[in-house]
């Protein structure tokens, strides 16, 4: 029996060596590496949270960033809630990709996923090359929310899940998704509150008409 009211599938996404492994590790275990190899492919992590008194399960997917990985990655967009778009402040080239990769996510991933804008290496000011107004003004023209991250001293790194998490959960309760279909990225665990009750409800509705459907449909051929 599932311990958490919903399980959120998220992805985090950017250029190599942005720090994606490392806000993962950051937020998982409230540690950082100074050394880390390169992700081969996609790493995994997961954590529980509380959003409005529910217990929230992140399961969180850390994709590589190279171009030779790119057809392994794009097919975990599919069946993601979040998405961290990640870039590093201090490497403009990194942010001039940004674009690139939302376009990605945005054809490989569904429509209602909830996607964060992070400029990590925040501790590194003194090396900045992208304004904290470009990441905003970027964000806002696709419709993101934006937040600074170091995942070195840990600054911003909790609230940048937990923000995305309650954008997720606001929609659950504004019955945006469609939570028996998996590529929603929600699973709906044993404690849902009121909306996960309902959204068991509708599915296992819908599952006997489907089934209904199906047998008149094969007495009618008979």
């Amino acid at each position: 029996m599932s311990s958490y009211s919903y399980l959120f599938k998220y992805i985090i996404i950017g250029d190599t060596g942005v720090g994606k492994s490392c806000l993962l590790l950051q937020f998982t275990d409230k540690r950082f590496r100074t050394q880390h190899d390169l992700t081969i492919g996609v790493e995994f992590g997961a954590r529980a949270v509380e959003i409005n008194g529910e217990t929230i399960k992140l399961q969180i997917w850390d994709t590589a960033g190279q171009e030779s990985f790119k057809s392994i990655t794009r097919s975990y967009y599919r069946g993601a809630a979040g998405a961290l778009l990640v870039y590093d402040i201090t490497r403009r080239e990194t942010f001039n990709h940004i674009s690139t990769w939302l376009d990605e996510v945005r054809q490989n991933g569904n429509s209602d996923m909830v996607i964060i804008l992070i400029g990590n290496k925040s501790d590194l000011d003194s090396k900045r090359q992208v304004s904290t107004e470009e990441g905003k003004s970027f964000a806002k023209e696709n419709n993101l929310i934006f937040m600074e991250t170091s995942a070195k001293n840990s600054t911003n790194v909790e609230d940048a899940f937990l923000e995305t998490s309650k954008f997720i959960y606001d929609n659950i309760t504004n019955g945006v998704y469609d939570l028996s279909n998996e590529k929603s990225g929600i699973r709906v665990g044993s404690k849902a509150g009121v909306a996960g009750e309902i959204e068991k409800t509708k599915t296992k509705t819908n599952t006997l008409k489907k089934k209904k459907q199906e047998e008149e449909k094969k007495s009618s051929c008979c």
